[in-house]
C-alpha cells in the first residue's frame, strides 16, 4: 500500500498555517467542512474563519499542541461549532515551522455491543488504539487516553501524525503501513515523554494487523508498554559489561582512571572526577585515610562538555578535602554518598568550598555521587558522579551501578599501582647493576642503549664494557630468560661472573664455560626440578688494539654485525653454542682480524624480533639501519632504534652495543727477547730507559726501571726461557709485561724480616697502579700498569 498524502481525503479536515497566522494548505475535508475551495482561501489570515465573539481560544505561540471547540465561519455565513486539534510542526533545513490543525468528519463507529468486551477494551492497563485500512484512528482505550492526553471521542478519525508532530509519531505511522502492506507484526521501541511526564520513558510499541472474516487486512491494532525499568536494567548491565572491556586494558594508573571517567560518561553522569590517594614516600601502599583533612590528587575527568569546564581541579593537581566534603566523609565511612538539590542536602554539602558551589550554580548540577574506591582492603581514592544536563537524580540502582563499576576499576587501579611500583624497583634494580657510563679505552670508541620491555616488564638483558691487560677489551652483551626483579637479579648475578672471569683472562670460550656451570647451579637454587628454568645467552668478545686480533665466542645469542670501515654491514659468522644452563656441551671460538675503524654492533634478540616481523627481517633492518653514514655511534644508536622501534616502544627488553675498534701505532709498543741471565737485567734496564726517553715518558723513568728489573728477574729465576719483555703506551698508561713459557704464576705474599726474598711483587704492587699475570698458550705473562701524569701536573 503506498503512502496516502494526508491533503488528499475527505475524512479529515486538514489546514496549515504558518507562523505568520497565513493559511497555507487546506484539503477537501476542510472544504466540506466550511464550504471554502483552497482556490479561495489559501494565503488568507486564519482568523478570518473565527466567528466574532464565539469559540475557544486559539492556540498562542508559545504551546506546541492545543485542542479545543473552536466557533467557525462558514462560506455561506453560519456559525459552525468545530473541536479542533493543533499542534506545531518543528522548522527544518528546507521548510519553516507551521502549525497543523485538524478536525475528523466522519463520526466514528461504536464499539462492540458487549459490556463485558468494551470494559476490557477501555480499562485494559496496556495502552491500546485502533487505526483502520486508512490508518484514521478508530478507537484508544483509557490507557492510551492518559498517555496522549486527549479525550477519546475527538481523537477518533486522526492519523497518528494529526495527534503529535514528534518524530516518534511520524515513524509508527511508517511502521503502521508496513504492517498494513505485509499482514505481520513489527515491534518498534523508543524513547518518549507522555503527557504531564517530567522525564522520557521507555516504550515498545506492538503493531499488529487486524482482519476480517475473510482474513482481509483491515487495520492495526497498536499496543504501548512502558518498560522503563527493564530498559534501564539492560542499560546497566551494559555498562557494567562494558566497564569489565575497556576499563584496565593497559597496567597505568592514570589510563585506568581516566578509562573510569569515559565509560561511566554520558551512561551514568555528566560529568565524573577521579581522585587518588597519593603513595607513600617509600613507595608502599596509599597513606591510611586516619580523619581529616584529607589530600586528593586529581588523575582523571571526563564530561558531556568539550575541555570538562566543570572541573574545578585540573589533572595533576593536588587538592585538600576538610571534614564535611563528601570526599572525605566517603573515605571515612567506606560508603558512598549522593548529594540531590530535591533533597535540600547538596548545598550543604558543597559549603566548604565556594569555587565547586559556584560551579554547581552556573552549571545547573542536582546531583552528585562520590563513590570509594577500594580494592583488597585498601583505600586507594574516591569517584565523583555529577549529574547537571540529566534531569533525573540518582537513584538507588544507580548507586549500586556506580559500587559495581568503581569496585571493578578499584581492582583495575591497584593492579596499575602494584605493576608501576614493582616495575619501578626492578628498573631501579636494572639501572644499578647495568653500567653507568661506558669506560674509556685505547682500544675502542663505545656507545650503547638500554630499553625495557614496553609491556610485558623489565628483563634481564645486559652489556657490559672491560677493560682487560695489555690495552685490550672484553664486550659482552648477554640475555636472561624471563622478566622481572628475579630476571634483573640474575642478570646482575651474571654480569658480576662475567667481570670477575673476565678478570682472570680467560679464552672466550673458556669464560663461557664457566658461566653455563654458573647458570646450571643458580637453576638448581632455584628449587625447580624442571631443567633450563634458570636459563640465559652471551656473546663475549675480546679485542686486541696492538695486534688488531678479535676472539669471540657465543651462547645461544644473536651473532655480532661487523661494519668495515670501507665495506657493507655482515653478520659475522660465529659458532652458535648451546644458551647458557643447558650443561655440558662445548663453545667454540672465532678469531679475526679487524682494521682500525671497524664497528661491531652487539645486541640481543628484542631488537630484532617483534610481533610483525620476524628475525631475518630484523637483521636487514639492523644492517640498514647501519650502513648509513653518521656523525658519531651515539647517532648510531639512535637511528637504529628509531629504524627497528619506530613506535618507541619493544615486546622485549632491547639492549645495543656499537664499538669501533682503535688501534695502537707501532711506534708505541715495543719487544725485547731476554736472556735467561740475570746479570743482563741491568742492559735491560737500560734499554727502557732508552725507550722511554724517546716516548717522553722521563717522569716514569724511576718507577718503570723499579718495574721491570723485579718482573724480568722474577722471570729469571723462577720462570722458563724464552722470556720476552714489552712495553706499552698511550696517552695515560704505561704497561710493563713480561711473558715466559712457564705455567706457574706468582702470587704476592709478604715476606717476614729474616726472609732474603718475597718483596719484589710486594714493590710491584706498591708502584703500580694495578698488576696481574694471565695465562697464555705458550706459558704466562705478568703485567703492570703505570699512569702517566698530564702535561698539566
Amino acid at each position: 500500500m503506498s503512502p496516502v498524502n494526508p491533503f488528499d481525503d475527505a475524512a479529515t479536515a486538514r489546514v496549515v498555517v504558518d507562523e505568520s497566522g497565513t493559511l497555507r494548505e487546506w484539503n477537501e475535508g476542510a472544504r466540506l467542512l466550511l464550504g471554502h475551495r483552497a482556490a479561495e482561501i489559501v494565503g488568507r489570515p486564519a482568523a478570518d474563519l473565527l466567528a466574532d465573539g464565539r469559540g475557544g481560544k486559539p492556540p498562542g505561540r508559545d504551546d506546541a499542541q492545543w485542542s479545543g471547540t473552536l466557533a467557525l465561519r462558514h462560506r455561506d455565513g453560519h456559525t459552525v461549532s468545530v473541536w479542533v486539534l493543533a499542534h506545531l510542526r518543528p522548522a527544518t533545513d528546507d521548510t519553516p515551522g507551521t502549525w497543523l490543525a485538524v478536525t475528523p468528519l466522519e463520526p466514528a463507529p461504536e464499539a462492540a455491543d458487549d459490556p463485558l468486551f468494551r470494559a476490557a477494551l477501555t480499562q485494559s492497563p496496556c495502552a491500546m488504539m485502533i487505526f483502520d485500512d486508512r490508518l484514521l484512528l478508530r478507537g484508544v482505550n483509557d490507557a492510551m487516553a492518559r498517555l496522549v492526553g486527549l479525550p477519546p471521542d475527538r481523537v477518533r478519525g486522526l492519523r497518528a501524525t494529526d495527534i503529535s508532530g514528534r518524530p516518534q509519531n511520524a515513524e509508527l505511522e511508517r511502521q503502521m503501513r508496513r504492517v498494513l502492506a505485509s499482514g505481520r507484526r513489527h515491534d518498534m521501541q523508543t524513547h518518549l515523554r507522555a503527557v504531564g511526564e517530567s522525564r522520557a520513558h521507555a516504550w515498545s510499541a506492538r503493531i499488529a494487523p487486524l482482519t476480517d472474516a475473510d482474513g482481509q487486512v483491515c487495520g492495526v491494532c497498536v499496543s504501548a508498554h512502558d518498560f522503563t525499568e527493564q530498559h534501564r536494567a539492560r542499560e546497566r548491565l551494559q555498562l557494567v559489561n562494558e566497564a569489565s572491556v575497556r576499563i584496565g586494558s593497559t597496567l597505568d594508573v592514570t589510563r585506568t582512571a581516566q578509562e573510569l571517567a569515559d565509560v561511566c560518561v554520558p551512561a551514568l553522569a555528566d560529568f565524573v572526577s577521579v581522585d587518588l590517594l597519593d603513595p607513600r614516600e617509600d613507595g608502599g601502599e596509599p597513606a591510611t585515610v586516619a580523619g581529616p583533612p584529607v589530600g586528593l590528587r586529581r588523575t582523571a575527568h571526563a564530561s558531556v562538555t568539550a575541555d570538562c569546564p566543570q572541573a574545578v581541579a585540573e589533572t595533576g593537581q593536588l587538592d585538600v578535602y576538610p571534614a564535611g566534603s563528601p570526599q572525605a566523609e566517603c573515605l571515612l565511612s567506606g560508603q558512598a554518598i549522593v548529594a540531590a538539590e530535591a533533597h535540600g542536602d547538596l548545598e550543604r554539602w558543597m559549603e566548604w568550598d565556594p569555587a565547586r558551589l559556584g560551579r554547581v550554580k552556573e552549571y545547573g548540577v542536582h546531583s552528585t555521587m562520590s563513590v570509594p574506591l577500594q580494592a583488597r582492603g585498601t583505600t586507594l581514592g574516591v569517584a565523583v558522579f555529577t549529574r547537571f544536563r540529566r534531569p533525573d537524580p540518582f537513584t538507588h540502582d544507580d548507586v549500586l551501578l556506580a559500587e559495581e563499576v568503581s569496585a571493578r576499576a578499584a581492582v583495575c587501579v591497584d593492579n596499575a599501582r602494584r605493576y608501576s611500583r614493582e616495575r619501578e624497583a626492578t628498573l631501579t634494580l636494572q639501572r644499578s647493576l647495568l653500567p653507568r657510563w661506558l669506560p674509556s679505552t685505547a682500544a675502542v670508541q663505545a656507545a650503547s642503549r638500554y630499553l625495557p620491555a614496553a609491556r610485558s616488564g623489565v628483563g634481564g638483558d645486559w652489556f657490559d664494557v672491560i677493560p682487560l691487560s695489555g690495552m685490550r677489551v672484553a664486550m659482552v652483551v648477554g640475555d636472561v630468560v624471563g622478566h622481572g626483579i628475579q630476571a634483573s637479579a640474575t642478570m646482575g648475578r651474571l654480569r658480576t661472573a662475567v667481570r670477575t672471569l673476565a678478570d682472570i683472562d680467560l679464552t672466550p670460550e673458556e669464560l663461557l664455560t664457566h658461566l653455563d656451570d654458573l647458570v646450571v647451579r643458580l637453576s638448581e637454587e632455584s628449587g625447580d626440578d624442571r631443567a633450563g628454568e634458570v636459563g640465559a645467552s652471551c656473546l663475549y668478545v675480546v679485542y686486541d688494539p696492538v695486534s688488531r686480533h678479535c676472539a669471540m665466542a657465543r651462547a645461544g645469542h644473536p651473532a655480532p654485525v661487523l661494519v668495515p670501515p670501507d665495506g657493507a654491514p655482515r653478520q659475522v659468522e660465529l659458532p652458535s653454542g648451546p644458551p647458557l644452563g643447558v650443561g655440558g656441551l662445548p663453545f667454540e671460538s672465532a678469531e679475526m682480524e679487524l682494521r682500525e675503524g671497524s664497528v661491531l654492533a652487539l645486541y640481543t634478540d628484542g631488537l630484532v624480533e617483534g610481533r610483525d616481523r620476524d628475525a631475518d627481517a630484523g637483521r636487514a633492518l639492523l644492517r640498514e639501519a647501519l650502513a648509513a653514514p653518521a656523525d658519531s655511534l651515539d647517532t648510531t644508536c639512535d637511528r637504529v632504534l628509531r629504524t627497528l622501534l619506530p613506535s618507541g616502544g619493544a615486546a622485549d627488553d632491547v639492549a645495543l652495543l656499537l664499538a669501533r675498534t682503535l688501534g695502537l701505532p707501532a711506534g708505541q709498543v715495543t719487544t725485547w727477547d731476554i736472556p735467561a741471565d740475570p746479570s743482563l737485567v741491568a742492559p735491560v734496564r737500560k734499554q727502557v730507559i732508552e725507550q722511554l726517553s724517546r716516548w717522553d715518558l722521563l717522569e716514569a723513568t724511576f718507577t718503570a726501571e723499579l718495574v721491570v728489573s723485579e718482573l724480568v728477574t722474577n722471570a729469571i729465576r723462577y720462570g722458563s726461557p724464552p722470556i720476552r719483555l714489552r712495553l706499552i703506551h698511550d696517552t695515560t698508561t704505561l704497561i710493563c709485561e713480561v711473558s715466559d713459557t712457564s705455567h706457574t704464576a706468582p702470587h704476592l705474599r709478604r715476606a717476614r724480616t729474616w726472609d732474603e726474598g718475597g718483596r719484589g711483587l710486594l714493590l710491584v704492587a706498591q708502584l703500580t697502579q694495578r698488576w696481574g699475570s694471565r695465562h697464555t698458550t705458550e706459558g704466562k705473562t705478568i703485567w703492570a700498569e703505570l699512569g702517566l701524569l698530564d702535561d698539566e701536573e
